[in-house]
C-alpha cells in the first residue's frame, strides 16, 4: 500500500506557480509600493476611487476582449465603436426628450440604445469573421475606420453633446455609487466576476479556449465554431455598449476623438494578464490585473510628472511588446 501510494504521488504532476501567473500580481504590488513612495496622496480615497472609476471603461471592454483573443480573434475597432455608440446614444436621448421628458425612462431608453447598438456592431464584426471568412484583423481594422468616420459625420466634424438637463439627471450613474463605491467600479467588478465564471466554469469559456487552440480539433469535438466565434464578438460589442453607458454621464459628449487608443489599452490589459495572444488560453482575473497595472502606471506618471502624459500611449505600446516577448520566452522554457 505504501509503495502504491508513493507511486501515485509521483505520478501526479506537481502544480508549480509560473511567472506568467504571479508576474502580473507582483508587478501590481510593486506599482502600488512605488506610487505610495512617490506621492503621499497616491493611496488616498479620492485618488484610488478616481483611478478605479476611470479604468472601469477599459476594464469592461477588456473582459470581452479576453474571450475574443482566447478564441483566436482580435478586435481593433472597440475604441471607434465606443465613440459611435456614444454618439448614437446621445442623439437618441436628445431626440426622445420631447416625448419622454427628463427622467428615468429617458435614461433607460438611452441605455437600451447603447446596448443594442453595441451588440449589433459586434455581431456584424462576428458575422464577417465567422460566416464570410474574412481575417479578424482586416474586418476590425476596416470597421475601426468606419465607426470613427461615422461618429465624425454624425457630429458634423464637431462634438455631440447631451442636453444639459438630461446630462445633469444622468450624472449620478458615473459620480454616485453604493457604500462609497462608484457605479462604474461596481459594474466592472460584476462583469469581471461573471466573465471569470464563464471562462472557467461554463462550456462557452472552454469552447473559446478549444477554438483558439486548434479550430479543426474543436470542430471534431462538436464545438459549434462559427457560433462561438460570433458570440465572442457580439459579447464584446455588448460590453462596449455597457462601458459607453458608464462613460457618457462623465462628460456628456462624444466626438471623433472619443475612445482613441481604447483598443490598445484593452488588448494590452488582456496580454499583460496572461491571455495568450494567439488564442487557446485566457484569464479574466489576469485581465483585471492588467487593467489595474495600466491605470496605475498612467496615474503614477501623472502624479510624479516623470514623463509627459502625451507619452502614455507609447509606454503602453512598449508594455504590449514586452508582454508578448515574455509569453514567447515562457513557452520556450516550457
Amino acid at each position: 500500500m505504501t509503495d502504491t501510494t508513493a507511486t501515485e504521488a509521483q505520478a501526479k504532476p506537481r502544480r508549480r506557480l509560473s511567472f506568467h501567473v504571479i508576474g502580473p500580481l507582483l508587478a501590481l504590488v510593486a506599482l502600488i509600493v512605488l506610487g505610495a513612495s512617490l506621492n503621499s496622496n497616491f493611496l488616498g480615497y479620492g485618488n484610488v476611487t478616481n483611478v478605479l472609476a476611470r479604468s472601469a471603461f477599459i476594464g469592461i471592454i477588456a473582459v470581452g476582449m479576453t474571450f475574443v483573443i482566447t478564441a483566436g480573434g482580435i478586435d481593433l475597432s472597440v475604441g471607434s465603436m465606443a465613440a459611435f455608440v456614444a454618439g448614437v446614444m446621445i442623439l437618441a436621448m436628445n431626440a426622445l426628450i420631447p416625448s419622454l421628458g427628463i427622467g428615468v425612462p429617458l435614461v433607460l431608453a438611452g441605455m437600451a440604445v447603447a446596448l443594442v447598438t453595441g451588440l449589433l456592431a459586434g455581431s456584424l464584426n462576428g458575422f464577417l469573421v465567422a460566416k464570410v471568412g474574412i481575417e479578424p484583423f482586416i474586418v476590425t481594422l476596416g470597421s475601426m475606420g468606419i465607426y470613427r468616420s461615422l461618429t465624425t459625420w454624425l457630429a458634423d466634424g464637431g462634438t455631440l453633446s447631451l442636453d444639459f438637463a438630461a446630462r445633469t439627471f444622468y450624472r449620478p450613474v458615473y459620480y454616485d455609487g453604493l457604500f462609497g463605491v462608484a457605479w462604474p467600479i461596481i459594474v466592472f467588478a460584476l462583469v469581471a466576476i461573471l466573465g471569470e465564471f464563464a471562462m472557467r466554469k461554463a462550456p462557452f469559456g472552454r469552447h473559446c479556449a478549444a477554438l483558439g487552440a486548434n479550430e479543426q480539433v474543436a470542430r471534431y469535438s462538436a464545438v459549434r465554431v462559427d457560433r462561438v466565434r460570433m458570440t465572442t464578438y457580439a459579447l464584446l460589442g455588448a460590453l462596449v455598449g455597457l462601458a459607453t453607458i458608464m462613460y457618457v454621464p462623465r462628460l456628456g459628449s462624444a466626438s471623433g476623438s472619443t475612445g482613441v487608443l481604447w483598443e490598445l489599452e484593452a488588448i494590452a490589459a488582456v496580454i499583460i494578464g496572461g491571455t495568450v495572444l494567439k488564442g487557446g488560453f485566457g484569464r479574466v482575473w489576469g485581465t483585471v490585473i492588467g487593467v489595474l497595472i495600466l491605470s496605475l502606471i498612467d496615474n503614477i506618471l501623472n502624479l510624479a510628472s516623470i514623463v509627459s502624459p502625451y507619452l502614455n500611449g507609447a509606454i503602453q505600446g512598449v508594455i504590449v511588446i514586452v508582454a508578448v516577448v515574455l509569453q514567447r520566452e515562457g513557452k520556450s522554457a516550457d
